[in-house]
């Protein structure tokens, strides 16, 4: 093989034996009390890691292809596809918000309202859930719609066991790529704290909801992205880190918080650029707090991308230095290529104090 090759493939092997680990935490009866919450955070993360493998490997494979049915390999493609946020260049920022605005909100709405026989009682009824870990929301029943891949009405129509079957093949997928669910290796699952999860659910009415939080009562569209944002930055900061040291480089744990870091800082970036008009005072003044750090600017630097383009498609750059790749280093020595003034250990300090400032200041955005 040449050193691509096995990059792609230590990449892929790396990623398919987390999903293993993962797969078997979750369904661990221990575990049972948050697993379907932790599940609706790491969804968009397997069907990338499921999408690009699937895409790299397929035609070495023929036997990877009779694993999927078109059906489901559409659904991996769109959740991998919701990762983009608002650099989808399929939906932009207006088609985001447009998808938030005709299709989650109003489905979820016609769904869960308007169903108690007592008209008096209706205000009770609610068509959101909030789903928090140490009083931080880390996910929303509309972010998980939106990350799922399955369109809104579709989702909410099927039955648990139609759900199962979906994510079935994804296991078919994963196991045939190596993953195994007898391995030693520890997941973050394992280390979360029961108590830290909702002990009731937090259901709550979108609309009054999303006109409280981050950009106020005349944007409840732009909230609900802004929320999913929340969420994922909370997941990646305080969750998927339970138990471990993040200065020891786990190569999928950091793949999924610098990727999480990466889209969201972008996206932010996208949205000040092309909505300026639309946001409040407040609002442009917590994107230029985000955005115009200088740890942002270098993650975001045009340079940088081909790391991003690394961990999103396993595949190097075709203008990297191959000399310089190590297989044997953390993140294949890529460090130092695209970050000269980094080594690992202070470049995943740098990337750490990043991502706990960029959740604070959701936080502090959202009203909290």
């Amino acid at each position: 093989m040449t050193l691509e090759e096995v990059v792609v493939r230590q990449g892929i092997a790396s990623d398919a034996a987390y999903a293993g680990c993962l797969v078997r935490d979750l369904n661990d009866p221990k575990y049972a009390s948050f697993a379907g919450v932790v599940s609706l955070c790491m969804v968009p993360y397997m069907s990338l890691f499921a999408h690009e493998s699937f895409r790299k490997l397929q035609a070495s494979d023929p036997a990877l292809s009779a694993l999927l049915s078109r059906d489901v390999e559409s659904i991996i493609e769109r959740s991998r596809h919701s990762l983009k946020l608002f650099e989808d260049t399929h939906r932009g920022v207006e088609g985001q918000l447009a998808y938030f605005r005709d299709e989650i909100l109003p489905v979820h709405a016609r769904h869960f309202l308007g169903n108690t026989w007592l008209p008096l009682a209706r205000f009770l009824e609610t068509d959101l859930g909030l789903f928090s870990y140490d009083k931080r929301i880390i996910a929303t029943t509309h972010g998980a719609t939106f990350h799922m891949g399955v369109e809104p009405q579709a989702l909410l129509a099927k039955t648990g066991p139609e759900r199962r079957a979906i994510y079935e093949e994804y296991g078919r997928v994963f196991q045939r790529l190596g993953a195994r669910l007898d391995a030693d290796e520890e997941t973050f699952v394992s280390h979360l704290d029961p108590l830290c999860f909702d002990r009731r659910p937090n259901d709550v009415r979108a609309d009054k909801y999303y006109r409280q939080v981050f950009d106020g009562k005349d944007n409840p569209n732009l909230n609900a992205l802004l929320t999913v944002f929340r969420g994922m930055m909370n997941f990646v900061n305080s969750v998927i880190t339970v138990g471990m040291n993040t200065s020891d480089v786990e190569y999928t744990v950091f793949k999924i918080r610098f990727l999480t870091l990466y889209q969201i800082l972008g996206s932010l970036q996208v949205l000040y650029e092309e909505q300026p008009q639309t946001l409040t005072s407040r609002s442009a003044g917590f994107l230029e707090q985000i955005t115009r750090t200088a740890e942002a600017q270098l993650i975001m630097h045009r340079a940088a991308k081909p790391f991003r383009n690394t961990l999103m498609h396993y595949n190097l750059d075709s203008r990297v230095d191959i000399t310089r790749i190590d297989i044997y280093q953390p993140l294949f020595g890529l460090v130092p290529v695209y970050f000269p003034s980094y080594d690992i250990a202070t470049f995943t300090a740098m990337v750490d104090r990043s991502i706990a400032e960029t959740a604070a200041a959701f936080e502090e955005w959202a009203g909290s």
